[in-house]
């Protein structure tokens, strides 16, 4: 399979480096310095381009990499507020393909089936109050981080008495909000942690990220994915299990 990289930080030479592992080309490279290669021979020739970049930008490089007739797997959070609807109508009746996912990792996809599963049970019992808290490093932009606004999001569909997220610093003791707390310090690679409180116990939940390694052989899994199949996907795509 021939992939393009779109970002090559930290994240895009791991991912550079299970690809060739796994036996891929990476027939193109694009970083801050070179935009023009969205419009190269060797860009379009791309099966699948892999997209890690950051809020302001991300925008900007799935319209590049739509223009260019690329189909393209993103992990850049944080432009859905704004770009949300039209990037899925691309999708789904302009016939662009995108698979986004907050979080390519298995560790996390598992750890999102747990966290709505418990979710659902505890719909059952009103005693326990729902919190969440998520830890990353100092140069993480967004906040909440995309996962956290997943696994809160995965909570809000089993949790009746919850109607929506948000920033513990904005909350307002109101029953229907769920509060995420974030913190960045040091070279966290992520930490979330979804709690349940009563007057009598606790249970938490927490996954937490040792490296990137997860989440660049994720995204390059899902490259091989987003290969054969067309449209606006997702983790739920690749993984029924996360349908259930």
């Amino acid at each position: 399979m021939k992939i393009a990289l779109i970002g090559y930080g930290k994240m895009g030479k791991e991912i550079e480096q299970i690809a060739l592992n796994r036996g891929h080309e990476i027939v193109c490279i694009i970083d801050v310095n070179n935009q023009d290669a969205f419009e190269s021979a060797a860009f379009k020739s791309a099966d699948v381009a892999i997209e890690f970049t950051n809020p302001m930008v991300a925008y900007a490089n799935y319209m590049k990499t739509f223009n260019a007739g690329v189909k393209l797997v993103s992990g850049s959070t944080g432009w859905m507020a704004e770009h949300a609807d039209e990037i899925k109508s691309l999708c789904t009746t302009g016939g662009q393909t995108l698979f986004w996912a907050s979080n390519f990792s298995l560790g996390v996809a598992l750890f999102s089936a747990v966290n709505s599963y418990l979710a659902k049970l505890m719909n059952q019992f009103p005693a326990y109050d729902v919190s969440m808290s998520e830890t990353h490093h100092v140069h993480k932009l967004d906040a909440p981080s995309g996962t956290a606004i997943t696994l809160a999001e995965g909570v809000l569909e089993q949790l009746d008495r919850k109607a929506r997220w948000v920033k513990a610093e904005e909350a307002t003791a109101k029953a229907e909000e769920l509060p995420i707390e974030s913190i960045r310090e040091g070279e966290v690679f992520g930490l979330h942690t979804i709690r349940y409180e009563s007057e009598s116990d606790s249970i938490s939940i927490t996954h937490d990220a040792k490296n990137r390694k997860g989440f660049a052989l994720g995204a390059v899994l899902v490259a091989e994915y987003t290969a054969t199949h067309q449209g606006f996907l997702g983790m739920k795509d690749l993984f029924p299990f996360l349908n259930n």
